[in-house]
C-alpha cells in the first residue's frame, strides 16, 4: 500500500493584483508602440477603465508593424527586445518569455486572458502553443499587477490576443489579413490567413491558418561556447589517446561546429475558426483551433551516451538508442467568450471567458519514440465589472482551472499527476484628484496529487502516493501622483505566494529533451515574497518615459539548479529551496527630433537589469545580465526606416556548476514601405538582424552553451490587410 503525504495547513497561498487592468475589452489598434508615442493605451485583457498610465505595474504592448518586424517562430524571441524581458531560448522551436530575470512557473502565458494550457511552463524544452503569426497584440504585464491572472504570475503574464473570437462587426461586412515572410538564417518561410465576414447586422465568423517551415540555423561562429569547446578538445586527446577512437572523433566534431546548428529545424501549422453574435447588450462567441509542432533538439555534448550500460553490450545499445532527439506536439482547443452590460447600476457588465485543452507532444530518439506526454486541461474566469461611481472603480472575480496530466515511456520524468486551482480576485482603483490608489487582493487554493511519486534516485527510489493541498491569500496596493498632467510617479507594494507546481514537485528521471537528470521535492513548501515597486512614467513634450525600479524578497524561493553531479549519465538538476533577493531596474524612453507634417525622426532606447541571489548558494541562475538598445526611427509618407544597436553585457555572476556567458553586440536595421498609403495597413519590411553575425548567446537559456542565438538574418516580410 502507497502512503500517502497527510495534508498539511499551509497558511495563505496565492496571488495577486495590484495595480493592473482588471478586465477588458477591445481598444483601436495603431502601430506604434506607447513609448513612440501613438500607440494605442488601452489594455484589453483586463478592465475597460484601466488607461496605461494609470496601472500601477508596467506594461508593455507589442503589435502592428513593430508585431511584424519582430516575428519570430516562439513569442519569447519575439519579445526580446522589450525592457525587462530576455527569453529562454531553449532552441528556434521552444522560446518563452524571461521578465526580470524569472521564468518557467513564475512567468503566465495567456491567450486572449487565461492560460495557454500547454505545458511550456513545466519545462524549457516545451513549444508555446501561440503562434505569432496568427496573433494581433500582445501585452506584457510585469511584477505584482500581473498576479490577476492566478499565482503561478508572481513574474509577470504575458497576453496574446486573436480575432478566433471576433470582437466587433467588420465595417465593410469583411477583413482580411494575410501575412508572408522569408527569414535567411533560418533558410525558412511562413505565412498565415484571416479572415472575417459579416453574416447580417449583429453576427460575424472568423477563419485563419498558419504555416511555417525553417531549416537549421546560421549561427555567427562556432555552436559551442569556448569553454565547452575546450572541454570536448580535452575529451577527444584524452580518449584518443586510450585507443577509443569514435567517442574521440564524435568530441572533436562536436568542438568543430561551426556556421550551422544542428537539429533545430522546425515546422508548425496551425487552423482556427470561431463566430460571434453580437448587439449593443453584449457578445457571446465561440472558437475551436489546432496547433502542430516538429522541431528539433539540439544536442548537449556528452549526452548522446547517456542510458547505457558500460561494456561493449551497453554500447551496443546506446548506439540503438542515439539519434536526435525531435519534438512532435498537438494541441486541439475550444473556447468560449462572452460579456453582458447589466446598465447603470453597480455594476456596467459581467464578463466569463472559457477554455478547454487537449494536448499531447511526443519526444522522439531517431524514429523511436521516447517519451509521450497527454494534457487536458480545462480553465475558467468570470469577472464582475463595477461601473465608475465618483472615481471609484473595480473588478471582481472567480477563476478555476484543472490539469490532468500523463507521461509515458522509459523516459517519463514526471509521474501521471492531476492539478486543481481555484481562486477569487478583487481589484479595486480610486481617484482623489491628482492621487490614485489601488488595492487588490487575492485567495487562491490548489490541489496537486500522484498517485506514484518516486522519492530518491534510480533502483534505491521509494513510489508512494502524494497529495499536496494549498491555500493563499495574497494583497497589494499602490499610489499615484500625478506630478504634472501626464507624468505619474507611483510606489508599490505587495505580498504574494506561490504553489509548488507537479513538476517542481515530482520529477525524478532523466528527460530527453532537456538532457538531464531532473529531481524535484516533493515537501516542498510555498513560495512567498515581498515587493516594493517605484516607477515614474509619462510624457513631456516630445518625450515619453517609463522608468521603474524594483525589490523582491522571496522566503522558500524554489530554483533548479545543476548539481555537478551525474544520475543514469546526465547532468542531475535539482529542485531546491531557500530565500533569495531579487531587484534591478527598467528603463525606456524616446524623443521626437522631428516631428512635422510628412517626417517624423524618433530616438529611443531600453536598459534593463536584474541582480538575483540566493541565501547559502550565491548568485541564481540564468540572470540576464544588463543590457542597453538603442535605435532611431525615421518615417515619411508611407516609408519608414530604422537601426538599432543592442549591448549586452558579460555575465559573470553565475551559479554553482553554471559557465559565464560572454556579451555581444547586435546590430539591427530595416526598411518599411506602404503601397496603399498609411491609411492601409498593408506593409512590406526588409530587414537585417545581426548584420556583422555576431556570436550571441542569452544567459536566460538552459542551452545557452551550445545553442547560440541566429547568425546574420535577412527577412522580408509582407501584410496585406483589406
Amino acid at each position: 500500500m502507497p502512503w500517502r503525504i497527510p495534508l498539511k495547513k499551509f497558511a495563505l497561498l496565492a496571488t495577486t493584483v495590484l495595480a493592473s487592468p482588471a478586465l477588458a475589452q477591445s481598444a483601436p489598434e495603431t502601430n506604434r508602440d506607447p513609448v513612440h508615442g501613438d500607440e494605442s493605451r488601452v489594455i484589453i485583457v483586463t478592465a475597460d477603465f484601466v488607461d496605461e498610465l494609470d496601472i500601477l505595474a508596467g506594461t508593455s504592448i507589442v503589435t502592428g508593424d513593430e508585431l511584424l518586424r519582430q516575428l519570430e517562430p516562439q513569442i519569447g524571441d519575439v519579445l526580446a527586445r522589450q525592457p525587462g524581458v530576455s527569453a529562454t531560448s531553449f532552441s528556434p522551436g521552444a522560446s518563452r518569455p524571461v521578465l526580470r530575470g524569472l521564468q518557467g512557473e513564475r512567468v503566465r502565458v495567456l491567450t486572449d486572458g487565461i492560460g495557454t494550457l500547454d505545458v511550456s511552463n513545466t519545462s524549457v524544452d516545451h513549444a508555446v502553443t501561440i503562434d505569432p503569426l496568427v496573433t494581433e497584440r500582445i501585452e506584457i504585464f510585469r511584477g505584482p499587477a500581473a498576479l490577476l491572472f492566478g499565482s503561478q504570475a508572481i513574474g509577470g503574464a504575458v497576453n496574446a490576443l486573436d480575432r478566433r473570437i471576433p470582437r466587433a462587426i467588420p465595417e465593410n461586412g469583411y477583413h482580411l489579413d494575410a501575412i508572408g515572410s522569408y527569414s535567411s538564417a533560418y533558410d525558412g518561410y511562413s505565412g498565415s490567413a484571416a479572415a472575417d465576414i459579416a453574416l447580417g447586422e449583429q453576427f460575424v465568423v472568423h477563419i485563419d491558418g498558419s504555416y511555417r517551415k525553417t531549416e537549421d540555423v546560421e549561427v555567427g561562429g562556432f555552436v559551442l561556447t569556448p569553454a565547452l569547446r575546450a572541454q570536448q578538445l580535452a575529451i577527444a586527446e584524452e580518449e584518443f589517446e586510450e585507443g577509443n577512437f569514435g567517442e574521440a572523433e564524435e568530441a572533436l566534431e562536436f568542438a568543430e561546429l561551426r556556421g550551422v546548428l544542428p537539429n533545430s529545424a522546425t515546422e508548425t501549422y496551425t487552423l482556427g475558426g470561431g463566430f460571434a453574435f453580437i448587439n449593443e447588450g453584449g457578445s457571446l462567441g465561440a472558437s475551436v483551433s489546432y496547433f502542430d509542432s516538429r522541431y528539433g533538439v539540439p544536442a548537449r555534448p556528452g549526452a548522446e551516451h547517456a542510458h547505457g550500460e558500460e561494456g561493449e553490450e551497453g554500447e551496443e545499445e546506446g548506439e540503438e538508442e542515439e539519434g536526435p532527439v525531435t519534438i512532435d506536439l498537438k494541441q486541439y482547443r475550444a473556447d468560449l467568450r462572452g460579456e453582458v452590460f447589466t446598465g447603470g447600476g453597480f455594476l456596467e457588465k459581467i464578463k466569463f471567458r472559457s477554455g478547454f485543452s487537449d494536448y499531447q507532444h511526443i519526444e522522439f530518439e531517431g524514429d523511436e519514440v521516447g517519451t509521450v506526454f497527454d494534457t487536458q486541461g480545462f480553465e475558467t474566469r468570470l469577472e464582475l465589472v463595477q461601473n465608475d461611481r465618483n472615481g471609484w472603480r473595480g473588478v471582481t472575480g472567480f477563476q478555476g482551472s484543472t490539469r490532468k496530466f500523463s507521461a509515458v515511456g522509459a523516459e517519463a520524468f514526471v509521474p501521471p499527476n492531476d492539478t486543481d486551482q481555484y481562486g477569487i480576485f478583487t481589484l479595486q482603483e480610486f481617484e482623489f484628484g491628482p492621487i490614485g490608489v489601488e488595492l487588490s487582493g487575492r485567495y487562491e487554493r490548489t490541489d496537486v496529487r500522484s498517485d506514484s511519486v518516486a522519492i530518491g534516485l534510480e533502483e534505491d527510489a521509494i513510489i508512494t502516493a502524494v497529495d499536496r493541498d494549498f491555500n493563499a491569500f495574497s494583497i497589494a496596493g499602490g499610489v499615484n501622483y500625478a506630478i504634472a498632467p501626464d507624468v505619474k510617479l507611483g510606489l508599490n507594494l505587495s505580498r504574494v505566494e506561490r504553489a509548488p507546481s507537479a513538476e517542481e514537485l515530482f520529477s525524478n528521471g532523466p528527460h530527453i529533451a532537456t538532457q538531464a537528470f531532473e529531481v524535484g521535492d516533493p515537501f516542498l513548501e510555498k513560495e512567498r515574497s515581498l515587493g516594493a515597486e517605484a516607477y515614474l512614467r509619462g510624457e513631456a513634450g516630445a518625450a515619453r518615459f517609463q522608468l521603474a525600479a524594483y525589490y523582491s524578497r522571496f522566503d522558500n524561493f524554489i530554483y533548479e539548479t545543476d548539481t555537478g553531479l551525474e544520475a543514469d549519465g546526465l547532468p542531475l538538476f535539482q529542485f531546491l529551496q531557500s530565500d533569495a533577493d531579487y531587484y534591478g531596474f527598467e528603463a525606456q524612453a524616446s524623443y521626437d527630433l522631428i516631428d512635422r507634417e510628412g517626417l517624423r525622426v524618433t530616438i529611443d532606447g531600453v536598459a534593463d537589469y536584474t541582480r538575483a541571489k540566493i541565501d547559502g548558494d550565491g548568485p541564481a541562475p540564468r540572470i540576464p545580465p544588463l543590457r542597453i538598445l538603442g535605435g532611431v526611427e525615421a518615417e515619411t509618407g508611407s516609408l519608414g526606416a530604422r537601426v538599432e544597436a543592442e549591448w549586452v553585457d558579460d555575465q559573470n555572476r553565475t551559479a554553482s556548476f553554471e559557465l559565464p556567458t560572454e556579451g555581444y553586440t547586435m546590430v539591427n536595421a530595416s526598411v518599411s514601405w506602404r503601397p496603399f498609403g498609411a491609411r492601409n495597413e498593408t506593409l512590406l519590411i526588409l530587414s537585417g538582424d545581426n548584420l556583422f553575425d555576431v556570436d550571441a548567446r542569452r544567459h536566460a537559456s538552459f542551452t545557452k552553451d551550445f545553442v547560440p542565438l541566429a547568425g546574420r538574418n535577412i527577412k522580408l516580410s509582407a501584410r496585406l490587410s483589406f
